[in-house]
């Protein structure tokens, strides 16, 4: 009985067998397939078909009743479940981390085979997803197929910009309660507090907090630029450098201070401007403990202790310890005057001499003498001011010793030694050795008499002439 049920079963596989090659190859390969009549894709079933019109018309019949986000697919609403319940079924045999997609665990499979079986056909750089290469190519193609005004490349980056939009700020920090509408931005924040720096660099072995800056900091062996101005063709390691850049063609300043609108190319300048209206400086020397505004004027103000002067003047040698004061400097041999005030014409070779200017117009004397409350227009001329009531004189003459408090008298002093006197009139060339003795004496030839008496209105050329005739009133 047994054996004829067995040859019963091979009979009837082999009927399956000889019905099955015998059916016509037409019937094989003429499967229905569903055609999109919007972009002419091809699907093999028309469910299939109808879950890809969704694309089209943005439909998405499946709610969460949860958080009421709406998805087109029914099996893509079960994957966004696990959000709201933690649950992550799936999990990596080998580092046992979890996941609530397979796909994703599939991907995080590759990171310990170290596979990449996906190579750009252009550069040939390799990827371990389809979905990454596919990201990557369009790096070569230059396409943005997420738009909303602004253009992205992915459409993760395009979920994100939107939250600019709303302001929403889902992530927030356990320690300081800042808020993040991205959750790496939330992680790259939090290694502000941990000071961790998991990315090194395997040339130089320099550690950094993000893989962005890693990434930038390499090029930096590899002196790849690979960003260029279409104007000037100048090229840059980071992409916001070339941003900031452009900004120099275009005179674009989107950053102003809103306590007195000076506008800024760059928000990193904006923040240090800032501080000179709070008179905040986070930056100290631990030598001599000194405060500055910017992490720059520190880095140059070790110099002085290092007495290091790295920066040289190429046409009289002249050295210096900040590459500002020698930009500053090379202008003297060069007569350029870049910085001209807007309200005068009045042009200068540094930008904080145009700063100190503009007071003439504006009559601000923002430093102030906390012993007589005299107020300065320069913080120099309170300096020196403060010896009248010390006594200090810090400058002395090495020849014949006499003290000074302030070096520009040292200066005018030296010319009696040497008899040097590099002010000459030009109307009847006489020499002096003070441009103030100048001054004076050009009136000579002007009949100018700039000062006078409150009390009698006579008029004098010299400051000093007042000064005596005022002692006459007072008799």
């Amino acid at each position: 009985m047994e054996a004829s049920i067995e040859e019963n079963e091979t009979a009837f596989r082999s009927d399956i067998s000889v019905n099955y090659t015998n059916v016509p190859i037409k019937t094989i390969t003429s499967r229905k397939h569903f055609d999109c009549e919007v972009c002419g894709k091809i699907l093999s079933r028309k469910g299939d078909l109808n879950k890809h019109y969704r694309v089209h018309t943005n439909e998405k019949p499946y709610s969460c009743n949860l958080c009421h986000k709406q998805f087109s697919q029914k099996g893509i609403l079960h994957v966004h479940y696990l959000i709201h319940t933690t649950e992550k079924p799936y999990s990596c045999d080998v580092c046992n981390k979890k996941f609530s997609r397979k796909n994703n665990l599939n991907a995080h499979y590759q990171t310990h085979t170290n596979l990449k079986p996906y190579s750009c056909d252009l550069c040939h750089k390799q990827f371990s997803r389809k979905e990454s290469l596919n990201v990557h190519y369009r790096s070569h193609t230059n396409e943005k197929p997420y738009s909303c005004n602004k253009r992205f490349y992915l459409k993760h980056h395009l979920k994100e910009h939107y939250k600019t939009h709303t302001n929403e700020k889902l992530y927030s920090c356990d320690v300081c309660h800042k808020e993040f509408s991205q959750k790496g931005s939330l992680n790259n924040h939090f290694r502000t507090h941990t000071n961790e720096k998991p990315f090194s660099c395997r040339e130089c072995h320099k550690e950094f907090s993000r893989k962005s800056h890693l990434d930038e900091h390499y090029r930096t062996h590899t002196n790849k630029r690979p960003y260029s101005c279409n104007l000037c063709h100048k090229t840059f390691f980071q992409k916001s450098h070339l941003k900031v850049h452009y900004r120099t063609h275009t005179n674009e300043k989107p950053y102003s201070c809103d306590i007195c609108n000076k506008e800024f190319s760059r928000k990193s300048h904006l923040n240090e401007h800032f501080r000179t209206h709070t008179n905040e400086k986070p930056y100290s020397c631990d030598v001599c403990g000194k405060a500055f505004y910017k992490k720059s004027n520190l880095n140059g103000h070790y110099h002085i202790h290092r007495n290091e002067k790295p920066y040289s003047c190429d046409m009289c040698n002249k050295e210096f310890s900040r590459k500002n004061v020698l930009n500053d400097h090379y202008r003297t041999h060069t007569n350029e005057k870049p910085y001209s005030c807007d309200v005068c014409r009045k042009e200068f070779s540094q930008n904080s001499h145009l700063i100190v200017h503009y007071r003439t117009h504006t009559n601000i004397k923002p430093y102030s003498c906390d012993v007589c409350h005299k107020q300065f227009s320069q913080k120099i001329h309170l300096n020196v001011h403060y010896r009248t009531h010390t006594n200090e004189k810090p400058y002395s003459c090495d020849v014949c010793l006499k003290e000074f408090s302030h070096r520009n008298g040292l200066n005018e002093h030296y010319r009696i030694h040497t008899k040097e006197k590099p002010y000459s009139c030009d109307i009847c060339s006489i020499e002096f050795s003070h441009r103030s003795s100048l001054i004076e004496h050009y009136r000579t030839h002007t009949n100018e008499k700039p000062f006078s008496c409150n009390v009698c209105n006579k008029e004098f050329a010299r400051k000093s002439s007042l000064k005596a005739h005022l002692r006459s009133h007072r008799k």
